[in-house]
């Protein structure tokens, strides 16, 4: 999990929320102001994670990083209060500075030194077994001066892998009564699309059914018999006339048959495809947004941020 300071998070982060802007508020330790909030460092998701707070007003010029869970906003006053914050817990945290790089180990530092505060998260010294807290090897996050932490204690087993601000919700964890802030609600159009079925096309033959002539010349053949006349009465010579009787000519005679039969062919093909067109759609609608009325009696100054 990475930190960043707001601005670098979101450069226009001060348009995209209806919140006063809480750098530069004054920065109070119970009644006592102790100084101003320089910046807020966000995680990879801009969630509000620590307030980078100037402590001037006990040691002069050391910034630190407040969990903002350890935070009490008052909008109104434009003070952020830290109640239980004391200066014993300023003078152990690490100094923040501006080039400074925010890794596990460093935010370690930070959280061991207000668990030390915390009456549920009192830290103990190791017992002689070698268990100390929630089964911890030792004391989570040991101080053994201010300032140094004994990072390889560890703390309610887990790692910088196992990790989540969850964990640690009086560290990190928001609430109506300490972060109040009014918000500002307004309805926006949104465009989307779904896909949905709007028919189907089916595809199938059938058989149909015609009547077809064709034709074919065929060849008959027939035996023709013709009778030529000779010159009447004429004589031949003895001998020629042989007269009998069951003399026979033959001739074979054909003829040809038509024959039909059906076969099938290719007479085109068919290919089935789809293609998408695209159209725009509009929609109008009435759009509603909440706005601020602010009733006065007399001659008040309201100040608008």
């Amino acid at each position: 999990m990475s930190i960043y300071k707001i601005k670098d998070f979101d450069p226009d982060y001060k348009n995209h929320s209806n919140d006063p802007d809480i750098k530069g508020m004054s920065m109070y330790a119970g009644t006592e102001k102790i100084g101003s909030v320089n910046d807020i460092l966000v995680d990879d998701e801009g969630k509000f994670r620590y307030l980078v707070i100037e402590t001037g007003g006990w040691i002069l010029g050391k910034e630190v990083l407040l969990p903002i869970g350890y935070a009490r906003i008052d909008y109104m006053g434009k003070r952020v209060y830290a109640d239980t914050l004391t200066k014993s817990q300023v003078e152990a945290l690490p100094e923040f500075t501006n080039d400074m790089s925010i890794d596990y180990d460093k935010e370690e530092q930070v959280r061991g030194v207000y668990r030390s505060g915390m009456p549920s998260m009192q830290q103990k010294t190791p017992a002689a077994n070698g268990v100390g807290y929630a089964g911890a090897a030792s004391a989570p996050g040991t101080i053994n001066t201010p300032g140094q932490i004994d990072l390889d204690a560890g703390y309610a087993g887990y790692d910088r892998d196992t990790y989540g601000y969850d964990q640690d919700p009086e560290l990190y964890g928001l609430n109506e009564q300490n972060h109040p802030n009014l918000k500002l609600y307004e309805e926006r159009l949104i465009a989307g699309k779904s896909r949905q079925k709007t028919g189907e096309a089916v595809i199938s033959k059938r058989v149909e059914t015609e009547t077809a002539n064709a034709s074919v010349a065929v060849d008959k053949e027939r035996v023709i018999v013709e009778r030529i006349p000779v010159n009447s009465g004429a004589v031949v010579t003895p001998g020629e006339a042989n007269f009998q009787s069951g003399e026979v000519a033959r001739m074979d005679v054909y003829e040809e048959v038509p024959e039909f039969h059906k076969e099938a062919f290719v007479r085109e093909e068919v290919r089935v495809s789809k293609v998408v067109d695209q159209e725009t759609a509009t929609a109008q609608e009435q759009l509603r947004r909440e706005e601020l009325d602010v009733d006065t009696e007399g001659v008040p100054v309201v100040k608008h941020t």
